[in-house]
């Protein structure tokens, strides 16, 4: 079983470099995004204040990467909350079918995933990247019909690996981006590598999948 690993702040070594300019602005969520990383909860933007957000916002590519505690940023650690407090039974509500053995749940609200045998969680929950507005990962009761290990989007001109479609064009699969990138994807579920390997090994041809919720910002 996979742990949710979503970083506070700088968990996953060197930060890139350092951005040219820093905001003095003091954001409408200022007192949310110090509390998240771990900053004094004042309501003011500091110099540290946002060298701390700027970090948060280049790993995973928030732009403007000026470390302004604004919507997209808080929306951002907001999920990552979510996500934490899902633990270990995110299918505490019952949203996802347990009637079905193996299946691919998929919540948009959280932004997570796991697999589960009836009510036997089997791998994860994870953090993925779904369809941003205007291309949403679509809702309902699917089930895997096609994989493809190394697939060639012939649409985004990209590598998709590990590819287990699901909806039309609508797929789990591998990307080396940040989960929390936004918009999102153009209606896959993307996966962090070493997940959507995992998937690849657990799901087959014929296997349920549910996906629910609706993504926030969308």
């Amino acid at each position: 079983m996979s742990g949710l690993l979503v970083p506070l702040t700088l968990s996953l070594g060197a930060a890139p470099a350092q951005a040219a300019s820093c905001t003095t602005s003091t954001g409408p969520y200022q007192k949310q995004v110090e509390k998240f990383m771990g900053r004094p909860v004042d309501g003011r933007q500091s110099p540290a204040d946002c060298k701390a957000i700027q970090t948060f916002q280049r790993w995973h590519a928030i732009t403007p990467t000026i470390g302004y505690a604004g919507p997209v940023t808080w929306r951002t650690m907001n999920t990552i909350l979510a996500q934490r407090a899902a633990g270990t039974n995110p299918n505490k509500s019952g949203a996802c079918p347990t009637n079905k053995g193996r299946i691919a749940c998929v919540d948009l609200t959280r932004q997570l995933s796991w697999i589960q045998d009836g009510a036997k969680l089997k791998y994860g929950p994870v953090p993925v990247r779904t369809g941003r507005d205007g291309a949403e990962t679509r809702t309902g009761a699917k089930k895997v019909y096609y994989r493809s290990i190394k697939h060639w989007s012939t649409l985004y001109k990209v590598w998709m690996p590990y590819s287990q479609f699901f909806d039309g064009g609508q797929a789990f699969h591998s990307v080396t981006k940040s989960m929390y990138n936004p918009p999102g994807s153009g209606g896959c579920v993307n996966m962090r590598p070493a997940d959507a390997k995992a998937y690849w090994n657990l799901l087959k041809n014929g296997d349920d999948v549910h996906v629910y919720g609706r993504k926030p910002g969308t």
